[in-house]
């Protein structure tokens, strides 16, 4: 396949996924501020899990497949400092995301132990990871 296409499926993924380590957490504010048990605290539970199962397990996975798959096209790109710092930051973003996982099956289980500002600041996570990931990838300062 050609480079470009492996790339464009990457950046694909990669949009997917963020998407949704934007929008898990955001859930989980919501459901911090309903009465558990209730209709919204049920629905909250189906939109979470379907958005992590359908949409964001399948996104991450496909993110590190077309990433890992670029590095064996090209393995001249481990040669670069960036590259290594982009790729702690997407490490560092796939424990994000088991992060959320683990908080989504508390949430499922009627767990409620933090509170909507501990979720408003763990929703900040994934998007000061992206911009180190993006400044790596775009701009290459090492």
């Amino acid at each position: 396949m050609d480079y470009s296409w492996i790339k464009a499926l990457h950046i694909i993924s990669v949009i997917a996924w963020m998407a949704g380590l934007l929008y898990l957490p955001r859930l989980f504010v919501y459901q911090a501020l309903v009465e558990p048990g209730s209709a919204r605290a049920a629905l909250l539970k189906l939109m979470q899990r379907r958005l992590l199962k359908a949409i964001m397990n399948p996104a991450m996975i496909a993110s590190w497949v077309f990433g890992l798959w670029m590095l064996a096209v090209n393995p001249g790109l481990l040669d670069n400092i960036w590259v290594w710092v982009k790729l702690a930051a997407v490490v560092a973003m796939t424990g994000c995301h088991m992060v959320f996982a683990r908080m989504r099956r508390q949430l499922e289980a009627d767990d409620h132990s933090r509170s909507d500002k501990a979720y408003r600041i763990w929703n900040e996570v994934p998007t000061l990871l992206m911009i180190v990931i993006v400044i790596m990838a775009v701009v290459k300062p090492f």
